[in-house]
């Protein structure tokens, strides 16, 4: 499953051929340095370590130091694995948003937008109390009963709360790639992909 890191740069939309207007969003993929390349015989499984995005040399430590002078580059800020590669490389190669073309679907990896601590509303999209007041004045927004009465006398594991919300890890899959600028490094997907502008995905063929 070859894949590259990139870098979320917005949200827009293109015409296609029939003059309907597609969203999508524009994702800077690579260019990634192979940093380390992991073998069954020293590491008990197959994979490629990538770099992306220049940082400065004084911000890292020795040993980050000293890993990507390794492969000839300079300290990047995101490090990411990514097994099962189609294609063979070394260290030091680099692979640019040529491995994607026009056309085919890819999975994008990242981290959603966190809210807060937010309510059930807007968590789990509940509805309120029978989507009105009932003349009740505070109970629109709240959640309802949580637990039945003297059997089991508890809250179940997984009840839906107010809580914590985003800041995951998310998976959008099956997005069309619509453009590749090479010259640019850039790929333009169907649709959007999760987390905030400048925020790093990873994409997946």
């Amino acid at each position: 499953m070859s894949g590259l890191i990139g870098k979320k740069i917005g949200m827009t939309s293109i015409f296609d051929e029939k003059g309907k207007n597609i969203p999508c969003t524009v994702i800077e993929l690579g260019p990634c340095v192979v940093t380390q390349v992991r073998t069954k015989e020293v590491d008990g499984y197959e994979a490629y370590q990538l770099g992306f995005d220049d940082a400065k040399e004084k911000n890292a430590t020795k040993a980050a130091t000293g890993h990507f002078k390794k492969a000839g580059t300079s300290v990047k800020r995101k490090v990411v694995e990514i097994q099962d590669f189609e294609s063979t490389y070394n260290l030091g190669d680099v692979i640019t948003v040529d491995l994607f073309a026009e056309g085919e679907f890819v999975d994008v990896q990242g981290t959603s937008k966190g809210k807060g601590f937010q309510g059930v509303v807007k968590r789990h999209g509940f509805g309120g109390v029978g989507q009105a007041t009932h003349g009740q004045h505070n109970r629109l927004r709240a959640p309802g009963s949580v637990g039945a009465s003297s059997y089991p006398s508890r809250v179940f594991k997984g009840m839906r709360m107010a809580g914590r919300t985003g800041g995951e890890k998310v998976t959008v899959q099956n997005l069309r790639v619509l453009k590749v600028v090479a010259d640019k490094n850039l790929l333009v997907v169907k649709g959007a992909v999760p987390g905030h502008k400048n925020s790093y995905v990873i994409v997946q063929k």
